[in-house]
C-alpha cells in the first residue's frame, strides 16, 4: 500500500511492518499506541523505525492512518471525562457543613 508519511512516499505492506518490528522492544505506551502481533507499541516508535525519519517529523495522526489502513489495531487515546459541575449551592452546603445538634 502507497502512503505518505512525513511528505514522503512509503510502499508499506502488513509483513514489511511485521518484520520491521521483528526484534523490536516496545517503549512504553502513554498515547496512541499500535498493537502488531502481541504487543502495544508507541506509534511514534513505529513509525520512526518503519519510516527510519526522526519521530518530530511525522505525526501520529499520519502513521495512525496507514497503520489502520494496513490491518493493525490502533488505540488512540480515551477521551477525557470532564468532572461534575456543583451549583453554588451545592458547593456552599459543603463548605458550611451540616447542622450542629442542640
Amino acid at each position: 500500500m502507497r502512503c505518505v508519511i512525513a511528505r514522503f512516499p512509503f510502499d508499506l505492506t502488513k509483513s514489511g511492518v511485521l518484520e520491521s518490528m521483528k526484534g523490536v522492544k516496545p517503549e512504553p505506551v502513554t498515547g496512541e499506541s499500535v498493537i502488531i502481533g502481541r504487543r502495544h507499541y508507541p506509534v511514534k516508535q513505529v513509525g520512526q523505525v518503519i519510516t527510519r525519519q526522526d519521530r518530530r517529523d511525522f505525526s501520529a495522526g499520519e502513521v495512525l492512518r496507514a497503520m489502520s489502513r494496513l490491518g493493525f489495531t490502533c488505540r488512540t487515546l480515551p477521551e477525557a471525562t470532564p468532572e461534575p459541575v456543583d451549583s453554588p449551592y451545592l458547593r456552599a452546603s459543603a463548605l458550611l457543613g451540616a447542622p450542629a445538634s442542640v
